[in-house]
């Protein structure tokens, strides 16, 4: 297996293929320090195999680079005893560390940093203006990535990764389309690369380890460039260990592409090898996505992935159909504005800091109900050691899952009743199907069950509960369907653009009145995290109840 072989950045010896992706988690401090929550996050990704963690995007200066809340910074002396935690606790576990180094640029939010953004030209970006950085600027923001490096290789990181991708400040000044100068630094691609290549020399010149960016092979928005553009970029930049593709500037779907588009969605735009280190990203949930990814790139980095299962790399050559997956529904991964990193179907991700050992119970327990509910509850009534038998009254598991319509969401989501049936059998849960159970024990019924749809020729739909985005698409192709914008509103923006284009081509119609009257307006998505924390909290409160009779 390709993912598990041992292979080099630089002179880096790294022990296998797969690298953490950068992701946002906003689990530090909100002055950028690291805290005990995102050490244990990052460190036990590193204890589940991977071969290189790359922290979130790390701001470089204390002044306007940063992007988001409690997002991780690198600016200041003080920050190196905490960072150097970090590193150990991640060096522990056999894996190496980056850091990525980022400025914001015009995406910088002026209600976040407290003083106005900058980037190449003055335009706007989301709701603000960014003005246009002067020569004492460009020189200042240069200044702080090299001094961020310096901290870095002080913190024992093994290496840093610029942010050249994502629409931030080293992206915006490549990108043809945000950058409109006319100096030394715009109007010819050699000017474009200028501002970077002079923040790689500087680095050089000052550090010893590895040194790569990340680059957008190729933007969605229109007016974007495309990967034969990026391949430029990668190639003519000179003084870097290797080069990680992703993609995107601001509109989606970005690296992170929901289930409505195909698996390696960037990989398939690399059209082969680079001359330097290449690691691809985007879309890699499986073991055969990555191994994929490996005939054409060096390395493979792993997200989304690894928020579902942080063991996502020893369990690839040992078990892979252990493997928690990722169902791409970048939802709970995606809601950032203000919450933390967590992940819809791995309740624990965010919280690695807060578990405790459990004792070895004995006794039997009944389950009643096979949803996710039921299957998480007998999961975890199995690991005090209990003998535990489900009983369902259909004849398979699944719940409510299996009453997914949506195509690209079942490929998806039959993947995760496949994990639970494969685990149950594993920890030696007993399955007994098309019963109707009605003896003492722990029931795990939905907590919450949506109404059906009012039989008629003409629907009306102001929900944000997905089965009803289901039935849209199904009942469109007999019926005029008609659903409010604000249905989409709780979405990522990759997955609500792409429904709601894939439900217009079946001919739904979106309206804003909000005076309109819908045949049903149903708010509140019950989803499939609360189910498997219901599911455990269900579980750990009978046992809590009845402790005697197990003890």
């Amino acid at each position: 297996m390709k993912l598990t072989e041992p292979g080099y950045i630089g002179k880096l010896k790294v022990r296998n293929r797969a690298i953490m992706a950068p992701m946002i988690s906003n689990l530090a401090n909100p002055d950028g320090t690291t805290n005990e929550a995102h050490m244990r996050y990052l460190e036990e990704r590193a204890a589940g195999g991977i071969g290189v963690v790359i922290t979130e995007y790390t701001y470089v200066d204390n002044i306007n680079s940063r992007g988001s809340r409690n997002q991780l910074g690198i600016y200041d002396t003080k920050m190196i005893p905490k960072l150097r935690r970090l590193t150990e606790g991640i060096h522990r576990w056999g894996a190496a560390t980056f850091v990525q180094l980022v400025h914001a640029g015009g995406k910088a939010s002026p209600d976040i940093n407290g003083v106005e953004s900058i980037a190449p030209s003055a335009m706007k970006y989301f709701n603000h203006m960014a003005r246009e950085m002067t020569q004492e600027d460009i020189s200042r923001v240069q200044e702080s990535f090299v001094t961020a490096a310096k901290l870095a290789q002080a913190s024992n990181f093994d290496g840093v990764e610029l942010h050249g991708a994502h629409g931030y400040l080293i992206h915006q000044f490549l990108s043809p389309a945000t950058n409109k100068r006319t100096d030394k630094y715009g109007g010819s691609f050699e000017n474009r690369l200028r501002f970077v290549q002079e923040i790689i020399d500087g680095i050089r010149s000052e550090t010893n380890f590895v040194l790569g960016i990340r680059l957008s092979l190729f933007e969605y928005d229109q007016d974007g460039y495309g990967p034969d553009y990026g391949l430029k970029i990668a190639n003519s930049l000179k003084g870097i260990d290797y080069v990680h593709f992703s993609a995107g500037r601001n509109a989606p779907p970005g690296s992170s592409a929901p289930f409505y588009y195909e698996h390696n969605h960037i990989l398939k735009e690399l059209k082969g090898r680079i001359e330097k280190t290449s690691v691809v990203v985007g879309s890699v949930t499986t073991v055969e996505d990555a191994e994929e990814v490996l005939k054409t790139a060096d390395f493979v980095a792993l997200g989304r992935a690894l928020l579902a299962d942080p063991h996502f790399v020893r369990k690839a050559s040992t078990a892979p159909e252990r493997i928690r997956p990722c169902i791409r529904c970048n939802q709970a991964c995606r809601d950032l504005s203000y919450g933390e990193v967590r992940c819809t179907v791995n309740p624990d991700t965010g919280f690695e800091n807060r578990v405790t050992p459990k004792p070895r119970l004995r006794g039997e327990m009944a389950i009643v109900g096979g949803g996710v509910k039921g299957m998480e509850a007998a999961l975890t009534a199995r690991s005090y050691g209990l003998k535990v038998i489900l009983y369902e009254r259909e004849d398979s598991l699944g719940g409510q899952l299996q009453e997914v319509i949506d195509p690209w969401k079942k490929v998806e989501f039959d993947r995760l009743i496949s994990y639970y049936q494969h685990m149950l059998k594993r920890r030696g849960v007993e399955i007994s199907l098309g019963t109707e159970y009605r003896g003492s024990g722990v029931y795990c019924l939905p907590d919450e069950v949506y109404p059906e749809l009012p039989q008629s020729s003409e629907i009306s739909i102001d929900s944000n509960v997905y089965k009803y985005h289901d039935l849209a698409l199904s009942l469109a192709e007999r019926g005029e369907v008609i659903m409010s914008n604000r249905s989409l509103g709780n979405l990522d923006r990759g997955r609500a653009e792409a429904f709601r284009r894939i439900a217009e081509e079946r001919g739904v119609k979106f309206v804003d009145n909000f005076d309109f009257k819908f045949s049903l307006m149903v708010k509140d998505q019950y989803d499939i995290m609360k189910a498997m924390i219901s599911g455990r909290r269900t579980a750990m409160e009978y046992l809590q109840s009845n402790i005697e009779d197990y003890s």
